[in-house]
Protein backbone atom coordinates (compact mmCIF):
# COMPACT_ATOMS: atom_id res chain seq x y z
CA UNK A 1 0.00 0.00 0.00
CA UNK A 2 2.88 2.35 0.90
CA UNK A 3 4.52 1.68 -2.51
CA UNK A 4 1.25 2.35 -4.34
CA UNK A 5 0.71 5.67 -2.53
CA UNK A 6 4.31 6.70 -3.18
CA UNK A 7 3.94 5.82 -6.89
CA UNK A 8 0.71 7.79 -7.18
CA UNK A 9 2.35 10.79 -5.54
CA UNK A 10 5.34 10.63 -7.89
CA UNK A 11 3.04 10.36 -10.94
CA UNK A 12 0.87 13.25 -9.75
CA UNK A 13 -2.20 11.02 -9.51
CA UNK A 14 -3.55 12.90 -6.48
CA UNK A 15 -4.37 16.42 -7.70
CA UNK A 16 -6.61 19.26 -6.60
CA UNK A 17 -6.96 21.00 -3.19
CA UNK A 18 -8.41 17.96 -1.42
CA UNK A 19 -5.70 15.60 -2.57
CA UNK A 20 -3.04 18.24 -1.89
CA UNK A 21 -4.10 18.18 1.78
CA UNK A 22 -4.20 14.39 1.65
CA UNK A 23 -0.64 14.37 0.32
CA UNK A 24 0.47 16.54 3.23
CA UNK A 25 -1.28 14.23 5.69
CA UNK A 26 0.44 11.15 4.22
CA UNK A 27 3.85 12.81 4.39
CA UNK A 28 3.22 13.93 8.01
CA UNK A 29 2.14 10.44 9.09
CA UNK A 30 5.28 8.97 7.49
CA UNK A 31 7.65 11.13 9.57
CA UNK A 32 9.67 9.21 12.18
CA UNK A 33 8.53 9.72 15.77
CA UNK A 34 11.82 11.40 16.72
CA UNK A 35 11.38 13.89 13.87
CA UNK A 36 7.79 14.61 14.95
CA UNK A 37 9.10 15.54 18.40
CA UNK A 38 11.78 17.93 17.12
CA UNK A 39 12.95 18.46 13.60
CA UNK A 40 16.63 19.44 13.58
CA UNK A 41 19.17 20.71 11.06
CA UNK A 42 18.61 19.24 7.56
CA UNK A 43 15.26 17.74 8.60
CA UNK A 44 13.80 21.26 8.57
CA UNK A 45 12.40 21.86 5.07
CA UNK A 46 10.74 25.27 5.50
CA UNK A 47 11.90 28.05 3.19
CA UNK A 48 12.25 30.53 6.05
CA UNK A 49 12.02 30.46 9.84
CA UNK A 50 11.87 32.85 12.77
CA UNK A 51 15.28 32.37 14.39
CA UNK A 52 16.34 32.55 18.03
CA UNK A 53 20.04 32.25 18.79
CA UNK A 54 21.63 30.22 21.60
CA UNK A 55 21.50 33.24 23.93
CA UNK A 56 17.75 33.69 23.44
CA UNK A 57 18.12 36.71 21.16
CA UNK A 58 15.53 37.14 18.40
CA UNK A 59 17.25 37.26 14.99
CA UNK A 60 14.03 37.73 13.02
CA UNK A 61 12.81 35.85 9.94
CA UNK A 62 15.66 34.40 7.89
CA UNK A 63 16.00 31.86 5.03
CA UNK A 64 16.42 28.28 6.28
CA UNK A 65 19.88 27.99 4.68
CA UNK A 66 21.10 31.07 6.54
CA UNK A 67 19.72 29.72 9.82
CA UNK A 68 21.47 26.38 9.26
CA UNK A 69 24.73 28.14 8.36
CA UNK A 70 24.63 30.17 11.59
CA UNK A 71 24.07 26.99 13.60
CA UNK A 72 27.01 25.29 11.86
CA UNK A 73 29.29 28.29 12.53
CA UNK A 74 28.44 28.07 16.23
CA UNK A 75 28.98 24.30 16.25
CA UNK A 76 25.40 23.78 17.36
CA UNK A 77 22.07 22.45 16.06
CA UNK A 78 19.10 24.19 14.54
CA UNK A 79 15.96 22.92 16.30
CA UNK A 80 12.36 23.61 15.29
CA UNK A 81 10.63 24.43 18.58
CA UNK A 82 7.31 25.86 17.33
CA UNK A 83 6.31 24.07 14.11
CA UNK A 84 2.75 25.46 14.16
CA UNK A 85 3.89 29.09 14.05
CA UNK A 86 3.86 31.05 10.77
CA UNK A 87 6.74 30.92 9.95
CA UNK A 88 7.98 28.13 12.25
CA UNK A 89 10.22 29.13 15.14
CA UNK A 90 13.69 27.59 15.30
CA UNK A 91 16.32 27.91 17.99
CA UNK A 92 20.06 27.37 17.88
CA UNK A 93 21.14 25.04 20.68
CA UNK A 94 23.24 22.04 21.63
CA UNK A 95 20.49 19.48 21.00
CA UNK A 96 22.41 16.57 22.53
CA UNK A 97 22.89 18.54 25.75
CA UNK A 98 19.23 19.59 25.69
CA UNK A 99 18.03 15.97 25.40
CA UNK A 100 20.42 14.86 28.15
CA UNK A 101 19.19 17.55 30.56
CA UNK A 102 15.58 16.83 29.64
CA UNK A 103 16.04 13.10 30.36
CA UNK A 104 17.78 13.99 33.62
CA UNK A 105 14.86 16.23 34.69
CA UNK A 106 12.31 13.54 33.81
CA UNK A 107 14.27 10.93 35.76
CA UNK A 108 14.47 13.24 38.77
CA UNK A 109 10.72 13.93 38.55
CA UNK A 110 9.97 10.19 38.49
CA UNK A 111 12.31 9.70 41.43
CA UNK A 112 10.48 12.33 43.47
CA UNK A 113 7.09 10.85 42.67
CA UNK A 114 5.80 8.53 45.36
CA UNK A 115 2.75 6.34 45.21
CA UNK A 116 0.67 6.79 48.36
CA UNK A 117 -0.24 3.44 49.85
CA UNK A 118 -3.06 2.64 52.25
CA UNK A 119 -1.84 0.64 55.21
CA UNK A 120 -4.30 -1.18 57.43
CA UNK A 121 -4.33 -1.40 61.22
CA UNK A 122 -6.76 -3.92 62.69
CA UNK A 123 -8.17 -3.59 66.18
CA UNK A 124 -10.50 -5.62 68.33
CA UNK A 125 -13.08 -4.09 70.69
CA UNK A 126 -11.29 -5.56 73.74
CA UNK A 127 -7.70 -4.73 72.73
CA UNK A 128 -5.35 -4.20 75.68
CA UNK A 129 -3.34 -1.03 76.26
CA UNK A 130 0.00 -2.54 75.23
CA UNK A 131 -1.25 -3.79 71.87
CA UNK A 132 -3.07 -0.51 71.27
CA UNK A 133 0.10 1.53 71.83
CA UNK A 134 2.07 -0.77 69.51
CA UNK A 135 -0.50 -0.30 66.75
CA UNK A 136 -0.48 3.47 67.30
CA UNK A 137 3.32 3.48 66.82
CA UNK A 138 2.97 1.47 63.63
CA UNK A 139 0.29 3.81 62.32
CA UNK A 140 2.42 6.88 63.05
CA UNK A 141 5.37 5.29 61.23
CA UNK A 142 3.21 4.70 58.16
CA UNK A 143 1.82 8.23 58.30
CA UNK A 144 5.26 9.84 58.64
CA UNK A 145 6.32 7.90 55.54
CA UNK A 146 3.51 9.65 53.67
CA UNK A 147 1.04 6.76 53.54
CA UNK A 148 -2.59 6.75 54.60
CA UNK A 149 -3.89 4.39 57.27
CA UNK A 150 -7.13 2.46 57.35
CA UNK A 151 -8.04 1.60 60.94
CA UNK A 152 -10.68 -1.09 61.37
CA UNK A 153 -12.45 -2.69 64.31
CA UNK A 154 -13.82 -6.16 63.61
CA UNK A 155 -16.89 -7.28 65.54
CA UNK A 156 -17.56 -10.93 66.23
CA UNK A 157 -20.91 -12.45 67.11
CA UNK A 158 -23.01 -10.18 69.29
CA UNK A 159 -20.20 -7.62 69.62
CA UNK A 160 -21.76 -5.76 66.69
CA UNK A 161 -24.67 -4.77 68.94
CA UNK A 162 -22.16 -2.65 70.88
CA UNK A 163 -20.79 -0.79 67.87
CA UNK A 164 -20.49 2.38 69.96
CA UNK A 165 -17.55 0.74 71.76
CA UNK A 166 -15.76 0.41 68.44
CA UNK A 167 -16.51 4.03 67.61
CA UNK A 168 -15.09 5.17 70.93
CA UNK A 169 -11.98 3.04 70.33
CA UNK A 170 -11.40 4.58 66.91
CA UNK A 171 -11.81 8.10 68.28
CA UNK A 172 -9.29 7.27 70.97
CA UNK A 173 -6.91 5.86 68.35
CA UNK A 174 -7.22 9.07 66.32
CA UNK A 175 -6.42 11.15 69.41
CA UNK A 176 -3.29 9.09 70.09
CA UNK A 177 -2.19 9.68 66.47
CA UNK A 178 -3.10 13.39 66.49
CA UNK A 179 0.53 14.54 66.27
CA UNK A 180 1.12 12.72 62.99
CA UNK A 181 -2.31 12.52 61.37
CA UNK A 182 -5.66 14.03 60.54
CA UNK A 183 -8.91 12.11 60.28
CA UNK A 184 -9.74 11.84 56.60
CA UNK A 185 -12.93 9.77 57.08
CA UNK A 186 -14.79 9.50 60.35
CA UNK A 187 -15.60 6.05 61.80
CA UNK A 188 -18.33 4.31 59.82
CA UNK A 189 -19.92 0.90 60.34
CA UNK A 190 -19.67 -1.32 57.26
CA UNK A 191 -21.10 -4.78 57.79
CA UNK A 192 -19.39 -6.33 60.82
CA UNK A 193 -16.56 -3.84 60.98
CA UNK A 194 -16.13 -0.15 61.67
CA UNK A 195 -13.61 1.74 59.55
CA UNK A 196 -11.78 5.05 59.88
CA UNK A 197 -9.17 6.58 57.55
CA UNK A 198 -6.21 8.68 58.69
CA UNK A 199 -4.07 10.85 56.44
CA UNK A 200 -0.62 12.33 57.18
CA UNK A 201 -0.77 15.53 59.19
CA UNK A 202 -0.11 18.73 57.27
CA UNK A 203 2.80 20.96 58.26
CA UNK A 204 3.90 18.63 61.00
Amino acid sequence: MGGFVRLCLEDGFFTGPFFFCLNLLIVWRCLPISSMEHQINEEIRDKEVRLIDDNGEQLGIVPIQQAQDIAVEKGMDLVKIAPQAKPPVCKIMDYGKYRFEQAKREKEARKNQRVVEIKEIRLTPNIDVGDLNTKVKNACRFLKDGDKVKVSVRFRGREVTHASLGQDLLHRFAELCADCSTVEKQPKLEGRQMIMFLAPAKDK
